[in-house]
């Protein structure tokens, strides 16, 4: 019994100590973290989508406020955020951008869009692209199963009928839809333009006739109409979003029916 008492004496005193010496060490040798990394953190958005560069809002914050990194890497941070950041770190805050927003640049519903064959695989798109091309007769047309979907932190995508469309209210701009599609489609684009060609083909006109309803079939008749904000990439429309285009005349006059105003 003896041995006992005196075995739990000793491992007692022995822990009592290691306490102490770790108590001493951790108080002799803390790293002392600048407390407007907390700040910033809290002023970041939260999604901690690494859109930034970096691993998290966190690592972010830490770099802002240690190594003085740009505080424009955050595409989902708001002005008024960006502002406050900007003050709280003693620097002069940065013009304020326009936010942009992910968009589908495809129109072809399962309603308009010809299918070559049924997939009845996993759900997901950079399967089915790899199965003989995907199921859709278009090779450049969302495909629809979701990929993008399951990797928005935000829940700003949804798929419907079969094909994905995001809401710019919900979207952070985080980018991840944008890697996540297989067929290069999704683009980030200024909220602050409204006008699109839903349309990635592109093949000639009438090959695009041939296996979707809403395609661009290049008639070229948008450049015209659009003082130089709608180009021409081959058979293919595209918006130069860096000129402003509020001309509703050329969604009226798109005979493919695949330029919009959202």
């Amino acid at each position: 019994m003896q041995v006992i008492i005196i075995s739990t004496l000793v491992i007692a005193a022995l822990g009592l100590a290691c306490g102490v010496i770790l108590a001493i060490g951790a108080r002799f040798f803390q790293v002392q973290e600048d407390p407007r990394i907390g700040e910033v953190t809290e002023l970041l958005p939260g999604a901690n989508c690494g859109a930034c560069g970096f691993a998290g809002c966190a690592a972010y914050a830490a770099a802002l406020v240690k190594d003085g990194t740009a505080p424009t890497r955050c595409p989902s941070c708001t002005s008024e955020s960006a502002a406050r950041i900007a003050a709280l770190l003693g620097a002069t805050p940065a013009p304020a951008a326009v936010r942009q927003a992910a968009i589908v640049l495809c129109g072809g519903r399962n309603e308009n869009a010809r299918k070559r064959f049924a997939y009845n695989g996993i759900a997901d798109c950079a399967a089915a692209a790899a199965t003989a091309g995907g199921d859709k007769a278009c090779t450049y047309g969302c495909l629809g199963y979701g990929s993008c979907v399951r990797v928005c932190p935000s829940n700003a995508i949804t798929v419907e009928d079969g094909l994905a469309h995001i809401h710019p209210e919900r979207c952070i701009a985080c980018r991840r839809c944008v890697a996540a599609c297989p067929r290069g489609i999704i683009h980030m684009v200024p909220v602050n333009r409204h006008i699109h060609v839903l349309c990635s083909s592109k093949d000639p006109g009438a090959a695009v006739r041939k296996v979707c309803s809403v395609g661009c079939i290049g008639c070229r008749i948008c450049t015209k109409l659009s003082d130089g904000a709608i180009e021409m990439d081959g058979a293919l429309a595209v918006v130069n979003y860096a000129k402003p285009l509020d001309n509703d005349i050329v969604v009226a006059k798109c005979p493919g029916k695949c330029i919009v105003k959202v």
